[in-house]
């Protein structure tokens, strides 16, 4: 690969990943409990990933993923009373890991539009996972001091929580790239075909 194809890839990864922050800010609904729905903040990570593959993906998706760690700092990471452990684990399950794990999406890209959706659908789900997780082992014992609601079973209180708001980023995020994969000019950039 020439250096020039390189800094090509570089350039459309940054772009891909400010554009993904830019929407990350923009949100439709925020959940009283916690959570928030974003204006399709994934599909730009999820998009690079397909034109570019697996290597380039998780190369975009980690830098969305420090941003985003970023973002909770400002949102007040540090001043949520967390232990170490705690603090450390979140990290690691709710910015890093969740966020990094959107590069899975090309793992299909050419499979044609099935691929795209499964890829898609895998990179969305596994954000899912990290944050069902991390509501397991670190928030679900904090229930409703810090949402409002809670149960006994922390299994099911994490899947209430992350689901409110992942079910519908996963529907909006699966929905976008359908939508722009079908447009043919968008088609021929993002895989290289006109059919």
């Amino acid at each position: 690969m020439s250096n020039k194809n390189k800094t090509l890839i570089l350039v459309e990864g940054a772009a891909m990943v400010a554009l993904a922050t830019v929407l990350s800010y923009i949100r439709v609904f925020k959940l009283p409990w916690g959570g928030s729905i974003t204006l399709l903040s994934m599909l730009p990570i999820v998009l690079f990933s397909i034109r570019r593959g697996l290597k380039a993906g998780f190369a975009a998706s980690f830098a969305f993923a420090l941003l985003q760690f970023g973002q909770g700092i400002l949102d007040g990471l540090f001043g949520w009373g967390l232990t170490l452990g705690m603090l450390i684990a979140c990290i690691i399950l709710d910015y890093i890991g969740a966020y990094a794990v959107l590069g899975i999406a090309g793992i299909f890209r050419k499979k044609g539009m099935l691929g795209w959706i499964g890829g898609t659908a895998l990179a969305v789900g596994l954000r899912f996972v990290f944050h069902f997780l991390s509501g397991v082992y670190i928030w679900g014992s904090f229930g409703e001091l810090w949402t409002g609601f809670s149960t006994e079973n922390t299994y099911l209180y994490s899947l209430l929580y992350n689901g409110c708001y992942m079910l519908p980023e996963l529907l909006f995020t699966v929905i976008g790239a359908v939508v722009l994969l079908s447009l043919p000019q968008a088609k021929r950039y993002l895989v290289g075909e006109t059919k």
